[in-house]
């Protein structure tokens, strides 16, 4: 019987709790991969390592802003599990307000969890991935990064930041053999999608889109799910993807229109 396409490999999943987040960690685990599931909330992450056994899952719990709590779980993650092989990056908040709004708090916590989260779990990674000239990284971003959005910019601009640093951080270690990727999702039911409803026909209007506030719908018809784009997640991990880096690849069901 032919073996899982990830097993063996080791896989640290930020942001696992919920959402996109757990959608990778249970795509990576139907794969074959041990993941290391962090969120700064434990429950999800707690509920995931019963659910699959601690042979499969583990769970960590540590804020990705805090980049001395992240090294520690790097640390022990490589130290119980094995070497890092797979890092995906999903951990990410979202409050929406127009700029003239925003307080220096939630502009600051935006990007402290949605760019400086990033950098700070990429580059504890990178540093082993590097010398072991193995590993792939993977952040998801969002296609707010490339399309501005009305009362988005924090999130847009802390996107953008994070989808920038990833490609940078491809090119630097793409002699190492370290592959970087970004996939970036449009509209995707989960909480923090659907913290943005404020009744029963919101998701049709997300659909169809809204000519006043200058948002394309999406040509498929939907709204994807945490599958969708898991599933375009552990496409690029895998060894089908070896040739692909500083890719960012969209999964919006055509929303952005994008060449």
């Amino acid at each position: 019987m032919q073996q899982p396409e990830l097993a063996g490999r080791v896989a640290l999943v930020t942001g696992a709790g919920q959402g996109i987040g757990e959608a990778v960690t249970r795509a990576l685990v139907a794969c074959g991969a041990r993941v290391a599931a962090l969120d700064w909330a434990t429950e999800g992450v707690k509920e995931l390592e019963a659910e699959f056994g601690a042979d499969r899952v583990v769970a960590h719990s540590a804020d990705v802003a805090d980049s001395l709590a992240v090294d520690a779980v790097v640390d022990e993650v490589e130290r119980t599990l094995g070497p890092i092989a797979i890092l995906v990056n999903v951990a990410g908040v979202l409050r929406t307000s127009p700029v003239v709004d925003i307080t220096d708090e939630v502009w600051d916590r935006t990007f402290a969890v949605n760019s400086t989260g990033v950098f700070n779990a990429s580059r504890a990674v990178a540093r082993r991935m590097s010398e072991r000239r193995d590993g792939c990284i993977v952040t998801v971003g969002s296609n707010a990064a490339g399309v501005p959005r009305t009362s988005m910019a924090a999130y847009a601009a802390s996107k953008a930041a994070a989808t920038m640093f990833t490609k940078c951080l491809g090119l630097e270690l793409a002699r190492s053999g370290v592959r970087c990727n970004v996939v970036s999702p449009g509209s995707t039911d989960t909480a923090m999608q659907r913290g943005l409803w404020a009744d029963e026909q919101a998701p049709q209007r997300v659909i169809d889109g809204d000519p006043a506030t200058y948002r394309v719908g999406i040509p498929l018809g939907r709204i994807a799910e945490p599958a969708d784009i898991a599933d375009a997640v552990t496409f690029l991990v895998s060894d089908r993807a070896r040739h692909i880096t500083m890719h960012d690849l969209y999964v919006d069901g055509g929303a952005t229109l994008r060449a």
